[in-house]
């Protein structure tokens, strides 16, 4: 049997990003609405025992982080977007398993009035 520890997972769903994203220049100038989901794997057994945040991740700070670099961010790729959203997270917590499902809510395409996303991860093998 194995002794490996199994890990919780906190989600935030559906934060609200305004950022200056896209191939075409008025997507960089106008900006536009992203949607962001993000998956967290922690061993969260003492923050539940012992109602103690000091034992979790306080959601907010990287809900805010995420917000504030968002409205500076211009580039063309939603992966390059994506990968600065990672980079940001792991600059936080460190090598802690981290999902992403990020949203570009109207993309600029004639006749399609769907959303486009991308996921991406880091360190997920961590979770297995």
């Amino acid at each position: 049997m194995s002794s490996a520890k199994q890990l919780s997972v906190i989600h935030i769903r559906n934060i609200n990003l305004w950022s200056h994203v896209g191939v075409l220049e008025k997507e960089r100038i106008h900006g536009q609405s992203f949607l962001l989901d993000i998956s967290l794997w922690l061993d969260l057994d003492e923050a539940a025992k012992l109602d103690d945040l000091k034992f979790s991740i306080d959601y907010s700070i990287v809900i805010k982080l995420i917000q504030k670099y968002s409205s500076e961010i211009k580039c063309f790729t939603i992966e390059h977007y994506s990968e600065k959203i990672l980079d940001i997270i792991q600059s936080l917590y460190g090598k802690l398993p981290v999902k992403i499902h990020l949203k570009k809510c109207s993309p600029p395409v004639n006749g399609f009035n769907g959303d486009v996303s991308i996921e991406r991860s880091r360190y997920t093998e961590l979770c297995y």
